[in-house]
């Protein structure tokens, strides 16, 4: 993370945090296991430099239990959804104590479905968080880039995550990428019989099709795309509308 002080923080006020959130799981042998905290971690960077923003350090371990217990594949590792949970609550809490009042929600583990349920119920008077990208944001920032494979054919350490390490992490890729491809479009029960039933090298897509550029592309996109995000804090927070009765 970018060096900031208490001082810079001070000085910046900003009005909105935003709290990336990633995973410890298994990315096949070409990509780490922190490779969705690195992706939601760069995003969260781009996006408070681009918008003046209160950027958080990440949250490293969430949901993956679809990930467990794959043979040959180790390291992934989980908390509870109601863990999970729990730490966003207080991380709002205590910004709420600081006067922020408007949380984003960089999220780049798709197994995280209880952050839907935590957004619902937190923007039950307002808005006041907000889960970013959604599917619309990737699926243009695809568009943009120049992805050639679809987000349910892309799903687990394909071309698009590829890219993005191959961008800001180039290090971090490993060889084999252009020979892991692999493709399971039929995944009905995937959160009953996890990663294990479709894939052996838990690669689901085709990292082979991978670039720097596209995933510097896909970057720029969605930081471009994160204005309508913000945008929704506008005329719809809580204390704004408290302000107005």
């Amino acid at each position: 993370m970018p060096r900031v002080t208490a001082t810079d923080a001070a000085r910046q006020d900003a009005r909105i945090a935003v709290l990336p959130i990633g995973s410890f799981e298994q990315h096949g042998d070409h990509l780490p296991l922190a490779t969705d905290t690195m992706v939601a971690t760069l995003i969260a960077e781009k996006v408070c430099e681009r918008y003046g923003l209160l950027n958080l350090p990440p949250v490293t371990i969430s949901c993956s239990h679809e990930h467990e217990d794959m043979p040959g594949l180790a390291g992934t590792v989980s908390v509870s959804p109601t863990t999970l949970l729990a730490i966003v609550n207080d991380v709002r809490q205590s910004l709420q104590r600081a006067g922020i009042h408007h949380l984003v929600l960089v999220n780049a583990h798709g197994g995280n479905y209880a952050l839907s349920n935590l957004a619902q119920e937190a923007n039950v008077e307002g808005a006041a968080v907000a889960l970013f990208p959604g599917n619309e944001d990737w699926k243009a920032a695809r568009t943009t880039a120049g992805i050639v494979t679809g987000g349910r054919a892309d799903m687990h350490a394909g071309e698009l995550e590829t890219s993005i390490l191959m961008h800001a992490f180039p290090d971090s890729v490993g060889e084999t990428y252009t020979k892991n491809d692999h493709d399971a479009p039929s995944r009905n029960h995937l959160t009953t019989l996890g990663m294990k039933a479709y894939t052996t090298s838990g690669v689901i897509g085709m990292p082979s099709l991978a670039t720097a550029a596209k995933g510097e592309a896909v970057i720029d996109a969605l930081v471009d795309l994160f204005a309508d995000c913000i945008s929704l804090f506008d005329d719809n927070s809580p204390t704004r509308k408290a302000s107005d009765d």
